[in-house]
Formats: C-alpha cells, structure tokens, sequence
C-alpha cells in the first residue's frame, strides 16, 4: 500500500497525437505510472493510442485502448473499482475530461478521488473569468480581459477595451482559436472560429511585441513551492510559446526583474492550491518593467517536458509523488543534487526550437503566431547562445547547416519576412545581418530582444574571418577553435573556406582530421538529475566546445551499443520511433549490453534520464555520432530503429569502419538507393512502376508526358505482346516486325 492510502490509480492519456500535441504527454503520462508502480499501486491506463510508450506491456498494469470521453472512463471505473485518478498527465484532452467526471458527480458517486492539484484549483485556471478574478484578489496584474459566451459580446469587450484585441479560446489546446485582430471584421471571423473550439471566448489588450517569459513551478502540501527553470522566448509575444524558439535559463532579464516574476510565481501558483507542477506564461516589458500573467497550466505540458530534461528535474515523476501526499523533502536524497527540495542550478544553456511541415500542406500559411502549428521540437545544449542556436538549427531535420552556410535560402521581401514571423524568420534574420542591417533595425522590425541578436551577429561576422583561407589545412587552431565554440560544424567550415560541391563528405573528414590532430575535441558534460538512487549512473550528457575536462570517464567496452534516435517529431515520423528506441535500449540491457543513446528530442521517453546508461542529448550528425564512437568504443551501432535520420547515416559510417549492427548499410543502401533499388529489380525479373530521377519541374512535365504515351499505347503493346509472332509469321518477315516494336518504343520514349 502506497503512503496515502490508494491501492488503485486510474491514469488518463492524452489519445492521438495531433498539431500542438506531440510526444510530451507520452513522456510525462509514463513517468506518472513509474512513479505510481514504485509505490506499489495498481496502475490502469486510459489511452487509445497504440504508439506510445505508456501503452506498451509492462508499463501500466492494464491498459483500455478507449477513447478518453465521460462515458467510457466511467465504465472503466465501474469495473476497476479505483480509489484515485490522475488528470494532469494526459493534457487537455484529460483534464477537460476530468473536470466534466467531476462537476457531473460522477467521481464522487464512485468514490474516486482526484490526486494532485483539486478540481477547484483547475478550473481557477481554466475559467478565465475565474481566474482574472482570483487573482485580483492577491493583486496580480492579468491583461485586460472578458470572457464572453457569444459574437455580438466578443465585438463589444473589443470596443470597450481598444484595438487591436487578443482573442482566445478558453479550455483549449495550443492556441486554438486564438489571434490579433485589428479591426471589427478581423474579430468575427476569428471570433467564430474560436466558438468552434470552446464555448468561452477570451477577449483581451493586446500586448504584442512584449516579451513572454515562463517557469515551472512545483509545490507540495506543506506549500513548500519554487520554480524550475525560467525560460525566454526569442520572439516576442504574439507567436505562441510552441511556435517560438524560447531560450533556458533568461538570458535578457536583470536579476532585479528574474526575482520579481520568481516571487510572483509563487505568489500565483501558492493562491491558486495547485499541488505538483505547473506552468506559468508572463509578458514582460523590459522598459517599464511592467507585466501581465498571461496563463497558468495547471497540467504537464510541452514546456515541462523540456524543463524536465533542460535541468534534470523529472517534474512528471515529481508531480506524481507528490499527488501521492509526498512531500519535496521525502523524494531524493536530501543535501545532495539529487533532492527535489531544491531547484537544479544549471551552468550551461538549451534553447528549444520547433519543427514544422507546413510545405506538406497545399495552400496553408507559413506564417506563425498565436496559433500551434509546430508538429515537434528539438533542444540543444551548449556552453554559449551561438553554439545552442547553430547546433539546434541542425537539429530541426530541414535540411539546415546551421545559422549560417544554407545557401538555398532567400526572401522577395527581407523587412516584411522580419516583420511578420514565418517558419524561416529566423533565418531571414541572418540574411539580414548577411546584407549588412544593424541589430537596431531588425529589432525595430522584429521586436526580438537586441541581446539575441548581438549574439547572432557574431556568428555572421565570423564567416568572414573563415572566408579568409582558401585551404582547409591552413586553419590556424585559434580560428578552428573559435568556429567550433561558436557551434560551426565541420560541414559549415568547409563550406566557408573551399566552399566544395557535392555531400562534402571528404571535405568534412578532412576539417575532422585537422582538429584532431590539433586537439581540438568537444568536452562531454553531465547534468545532474534527481531523485536517482544511482546518480552515477544516469548519465545524462552533451558536448561542448568550452576547452574544459569531461565529467565522465571513458574506457574501451565491447559490451555495449550505440542507439541512434529519430529526432524531432514530424508528420509521417512521431511516436512509433521512440517505441522502437526504448524497447531497443531495454532489449540490449536485459541481454547485458551497456545501451548508450543519441536523440535530442526532448518530449520522447527514450531521452529520459534513467532509461539507459548514457543519454547523449546532443545532434544526430555523421559528426557527432563519430565524436561519441571515438570515445565509447562501442561494440556497434544500431541505426534502424530510429527511422530514416539514422538511416541516412548508415553508409557514411560503413566508409569510417564504424560496425553497423543489424541489416548491412550496404543492404540499406540498395533498398533506400532508387537506382541501386531498380537494377535490383531488374536483375531479378521483378516488375517495377517506369521512374525517373528529375531536377526541374520542366522535367517532371516531359516525363508526365512520357507516361501518358505509354498509357495511350498499353493496348497496342499487349496485343503486339500477345499476337506478335503470329503477325510476323502470318503477315511480315521477322525484321519488318522488330522493326515495328522499335516503332511503338520510340513513340513511347
């Protein structure tokens, strides 16, 4: 029996993922049910998505792959009988459902209770009218607001509080339903749409161009209460906190202003009741040192998963303790880092960027606000804001070399591509600094804070001074130094000094060659992570080039294995790969293997702190993955459960003699390779669709053509096929009739 009491704990999941809602619910859903099996307590499990980690065997103690509506979880409670539920876990698809179980009675009809953070508290948050209101009470500014139920209300609050107005859908999910509008005719459209989402519209000032700033902040029942980590947007508000890049720790803030919004936080979340964690959003004027609490999540969400593995506090573990009536000082070892009496100090810095597949939609706008498009996110970590931006924008999987070095980038209209955010501002920033704007100027155009981009105007000033040498070899080691602490990868460096044709996969082995024989190698860092029995042993890593020692020791072991992970979810590669990944790495554990893992993406299970040996929080690049064989010495690699990013790396790694485990890279090759794939086909007398490798859309169109002759003339083949010899012994001599084959392919090609 578990502290409190509860024998039984209904988990609800968070169902299929969409748009706004990748991978972290997995995460923090899974961390729930390890912390509730550590206590003893039977575990059922809500959650109809068969990708994910939590439904795998062994996780959950049952599991009911049913939609997560009243209905169904009613059921299942009246069969399992359960004395507790957990609703924060599961996002809002949970806690809406959650909340309708409770204020229906049905929870209390049934005994169950609500761990964690109550109902009351919940709703504190989700009500916008109830939670202006409560937090009037301690004098907490909110922006200016009304919650209204209908249009004709939503156009008067905009009158009353001035445009240009905010509008939001409460109860909702990634911004749904959300923008600015400028005028009247902007508010009804988008009014209309946010009623499609919730019955409850929030109208409020707008405070775009302000900076949004956000914590994690976790308290027990003995109202012991502190934040996690405070996070930074790059973008101003005005573009969704998932939709932003968002920098860990501030970086732009005094210490002044950081401890007023801390105190502020605790303030809010210690009024509100929650217990376990949550997540508050402020926005921020640097000038007037005015601000305004935008929202409070009383749930695990995307930002806690990367606060979670930003500063090794497992916050979804936590949280589960501490619904169970543990209290911060109980969990961890106490006086040591790994307590959860205390925030984590972090002597590094992350920034999360997000990853979107918007060209995958015909017409859609790639222009980015309050509304969640991104489909995924990676987070890097790193010793300098230049060295987290270019290795996190290697990351994202867009085919990317960094912040600089994309040579197929351009922009019509460079002020208004600063102005108004898309998916690619970030690099339209860079073009701008490339052509010479100040940071003044694409500030006033932007609004993004000067501090970033100081720092990213001198990643730009420095491809000049690589621009100087013609030779790679002629590096001198101060300037490859410098390149590499600015986060410049080997394949950018060749770019800036040769400027090579091609995959530059000699060019890179070439700069790779001259830093090791100059010593000029990544450090590994660890990052401390609490409430471990064996701190020593979670492993939880990344590389740096700060000059300094590793944390870690390293000795040759033909005992283990290096996993390659997926990446940043994308449409078409999501869950399925971190399942892959975890049962890969539990595989080779329960057979001996020491399991070192590569993935940086922050919402996945398989990039918890104890699920392997060594965690690599770092880039899935031919670069990387040969710094950590270098170092492990590993027994092999294993590539195919990570999808096609691994995949891709297979031969170049067969060419560095690196032992790829599983199918052969050569044997990938053919199969990923189309013109390898097709003379296979051929050899084998295997039928295959007509294909053709083309460059140019005029191309596609000759091909297209070629096709539809082929189709016009199928009939005459088939018979040709079926009566030719017939023909030509009835009708013609044999060459007539080959002739006349020749005649029909000709027409075809």
């Amino acid at each position: 029996m578990s502290k409190s009491g509860i024998k039984k704990v209904i988990v609800l999941g968070s169902g299929a993922l969409k748009i706004g809602q990748a991978g972290e619910f997995d995460y923090s859903g899974s961390q729930a049910l390890k912390a509730l099996k550590e206590e003893g307590i039977s575990t059922v499990l809500l959650n109809p998505n068969i990708a994910t980690i939590q439904t795998s065997e062994g996780v959950a103690d049952k599991v009911y792959f049913l939609p997560i509506t009243p209905y169904f979880v009613e059921e299942v409670i009246k069969k399992e009988q359960p004395d507790g539920i957990l609703l924060a876990f599961g996002g809002q698809t949970a806690l809406n459902c959650g909340t309708e179980l409770y204020t229906s009675g049905t929870l209390a009809k049934y005994g169950v209770k609500v761990l964690g953070t109550s109902v009351e508290a919940i709703m504190y948050t989700e009500d916008r009218d109830l939670f202006v209101k409560k937090l009037d009470e301690i004098a907490v500014k909110t922006p200016v607001s009304h919650a209204v139920g209908n249009l004709e209300d939503a156009v008067k609050a905009a009158y009353e509080i001035g445009f240009p107005v905010m509008i939001r859908s409460a109860y909702a999910l990634g911004g749904m339903g959300s923008g600015i509008c400028k005028d009247e005719a902007e508010l009804r459209t988008l009014a209309e749409s946010a009623f499609a989402y919730s019955p409850q519209v929030l109208v409020e000032e707008s405070l775009k161009g302000w900076k949004e700033i956000e914590f994690e902040v976790i308290r027990d029942k003995n109202d012991h209460c502190f934040t996690v980590v405070s996070m930074e947007n790059v973008d101003p508000l005005g573009v969704h906190t998932g939709e932003s890049i968002v920098v860990a720790p501030t970086c732009s803030l005094t210490d002044k202003e950081l401890d007023l919004l801390k105190e502020l936080s605790i303030k809010t979340i210690r009024h509100l009741g929650i217990v376990g964690e949550c997540n508050i959003q402020y926005a921020f004027n640097s000038d007037t040192c005015d601000y305004r609490v935008i929202e409070v999540n009383a749930r695990l969400s995307r930002s806690s998963a990367l606060a979670s593995k930003a500063s090794g506090y497992p916050l979804a573990f936590v949280a589960a303790k501490l619904a169970l009536g543990y209290s911060l000082d109980e969990i961890g070892e106490m006086g040591t880092p790994n307590s959860a009496y205390k925030a984590p100090e972090v002597d590094y810095m992350i920034v999360k960027i997000p990853r979107w597949d918007l060209t995958k939609f015909v017409g859609v706008s790639r222009q980015i606000g309050s509304s969640m498009k991104s489909v995924g996110e990676i987070m890097s970590i790193g010793k300098s804001f230049e060295e987290i931006m270019q290795k996190g924008l290697r990351m994202i999987g867009q085919g990317m070399h960094g912040f600089v070095g994309n040579n197929d980038v351009e922009f019509d209209n460079l002020d208004d591509a600063l102005a108004n955010p898309t998916v690619l501002r970030i690099f339209a920033v860079a073009k701008a600094l490339e052509k010479g704007y100040t940071v003044d100027r694409i500030h006033e155009l932007s609004k993004i804070t000067p501090w970033f981009l100081e720092k990213l105007k001198n990643i730009v000033d420095y491809t000049k001074v690589l621009s100087a040498y013609d030779k790679i070899e002629d590096l001198p080691e101060d300037v490859l130094k410098e390149a590499k602490r600015l986060g410049f990868s080997d394949f950018q460096i060749a770019r800036y000094v040769e400027n090579p044709e091609g995959n530059m996969e000699k060019e890179n082995i070439r700069v790779r060659n001259l830093r090791k024989k100059l010593g000029i190698l990544p450090s590994v860092k660890r990052i401390n992570t609490i409430a471990s029995e064996h701190p020593e042993l979670t492993n939880y890593l990344y590389m740096t080039y700060d000059g300094s020692q590793h944390d870690i020791s390293y000795y040759p072991n033909d005992k283990s294995v290096v996993i390659l992970g997926s990446g940043a979810y994308r449409i078409g590669s999501s869950v399925e790969f971190d399942w892959c990944s975890v049962n890969a790495i539990q595989t080779a554990r329960k057979l001996g293997y020491k399991s070192i893992m590569i993935n940086y993406n922050p919402e996945t299970v398989s990039t918890d702190y104890d699920m392997c040996d060594r965690l690599y929080f770092d880039e899935l690049s031919f670069e990387r993955v040969l710094d950590v064989i270098d170092l492990e010495q590993p027994r092999g690699v294993i590539v195919s459960v990570g999808g096609q990013i691994p995949n891709n790396l297979a031969m170049k790694l067969y060419r560095q003699s690196v032992p790829v485990l599983g199918t052969s890279p050569v044997s990938i090759d053919r199969a990923e390779n189309r013109n390898k794939f097709s003379a296979m086909l051929d050899q084998l007398g295997i039928d295959q669709p007509a294909w053709q490798e083309l460059t140019s859309l005029e191309d596609v169109k000759g091909f297209v053509e070629k096709i539809k002759m082929l189709a016009a003339n199928r009939e005459k083949c088939d018979i040709m096929g079926k009566n030719g010899r017939k023909l030509i012994l009835q009708k013609f001599t044999r060459e007539v009739g080959t002739q006349k084959y020749v005649d029909v392919i000709k027409n075809i090609i």
